[in-house]
């Protein structure tokens, strides 16, 4: 079947910074401390080997930690013990099971209605301002707003006010997989820290409440507090962030590469985010640490190696593959679904809502990170506004 957006390969590639070559796009001291594997046989092979490539780097920092954000951390009792994404064998088994029911594909698929009652409900307050040819950023006012709600009406735990979830998840996501200078990282640290208090008490109130909740399923199924609220964070910034940064790249991509009245068809949708997830995926890396000298595929990997793996661009891109966009093997992300539907059904009902609206602005800047980037904004507005006004 011929790629009805084909012709907006280069652009999404050329723009999204971990599109191309890894070292590229980092900094000398990341390079000098992962070694990249962009093959995706063999990055394959690697997830598919999770005792000789273990993920026990997944939620260490990028780069060291300076002295001054270790003690703040410290002083906070900051932790995050091993679970589900960072743990393996029989522990990790036992909590990806409890979770997974949260995240079944029938549960999944009866969010659908809501997300495009709610996508439809903001575009209508919207319109408005749109006809008066006013600016609107999409990745503010829809990519940022959907997941958080839908992570919560999912597993049923408390959420963070809004904008404090936002700053908590993108400054957790810049101090574990950037590269912040010392100044910086005290910052980033501060927030780690508030972020990691809040958790303990949402944790605590949402096991004693005991309505069936996730932390609670977790609890009775003899997860302790303290991995209860390490898989609460992970959740909190990958399971509504990087979502949130998948629905922008969306947004961004329709809207630039002129695809937007087609997006309000549901099967050209899903064909652009596929493309989206192939070429410039929200989580184009992930990382594994070397557990024993070994031999793969005719590559030799060092005991306690570190590992950059390449799950979208490239070749991936090239050859339109995203079935390794959210992982491979026994870690391939529980909320690969959810992700997928929750970008389609927005874009869609955007489109549907809002027709007519073009890229404002220049090409927005991208984030990137070790293994996350997006588009900062995706400012819009209407074509003919004045006009139509």
């Amino acid at each position: 079947m011929s790629c009805p957006f084909g012709a907006t390969r280069a652009p999404l590639a050329e723009l999204a910074p971990l599109s191309g070559p890894l070292p590229e796009a980092y900094p000398e001291a990341v390079n000098r401390r992962y070694r990249n594997i962009e093959d995706p046989g063999l990055v394959r092979a690697i997830l598919l080997r999770p005792e000789d490539f273990t993920p026990a780097n997944a939620l260490d920092t990028a780069v060291d930690l300076e002295p001054a954000a270790l003690r703040i951390l410290a002083a906070g009792r900051f932790s995050l013990p091993p679970v589900l994404a960072s743990a393996s064998g029989s522990e990790h088994l036992a909590v990806r099971r409890v979770v997974a029911r949260f995240f079944s594909p029938a549960k999944v698929a009866a969010q659908a209605g809501p997300i495009r009652a709610r996508v439809e409900g903001i575009c209508a307050e919207l319109a408005e301002q749109y006809r008066s040819g006013e600016h609107i950023d999409l990745a503010h006012h829809l990519a940022a707003v959907i997941p958080p709600e839908v992570m919560q009406r999912l597993t049923g735990v408390p959420i963070p006010p809004a904008a404090e979830l936002k700053r908590w998840s993108q400054d957790s996501l810049e101090l574990f997989w950037g590269w912040p200078d010392a100044q910086r990282q005290v910052e980033l640290a501060a927030s780690a820290a508030q972020f990691h208090a809040w958790l303990d008490g949402s944790v605590a109130e949402a096991v004693a409440r005991d309505d069936s909740n996730l932390y609670a399923a977790l609890h009775h199924s003899g997860v302790d507090s303290a991995r209860i609220r390490s898989l609460g964070y992970f959740l909190m910034i990958a399971g509504q962030e990087t979502t949130a940064m998948l629905i922008a790249t969306a947004l961004r991509t329709a809207l630039r590469e002129g695809s937007w009245e087609k997006c309000a068809d549901g099967e050209s949708t899903a064909e652009l985010v596929r493309q989206v997830l192939a070429q410039a995926s929200s989580v184009p890396t992930w990382r594994r640490e070397v557990a024993a000298d070994i031999e793969l595929d005719g590559e030799h990997f060092a005991k306690g190696e570190q590992l950059v793996l390449k799950l979208s661009g490239g070749v991936l891109g090239e050859e339109e593959d995203d079935s390794l966009a959210f992982g491979f093997g026994i870690h391939r992300c529980l909320g690969a679904g959810l992700a997928r539907m929750e970008t389609e059904v927005v874009l869609a009902a955007a489109a549907r809502t809002l027709p007519g609206l073009e890229p404002a602005g220049e090409e927005p800047d991208w984030m990137h990170l070790l293994s996350f980037q997006a588009p900062r904004t995706v400012w819009a507005s209407l074509a003919m506004a004045g006009e139509a006004a």
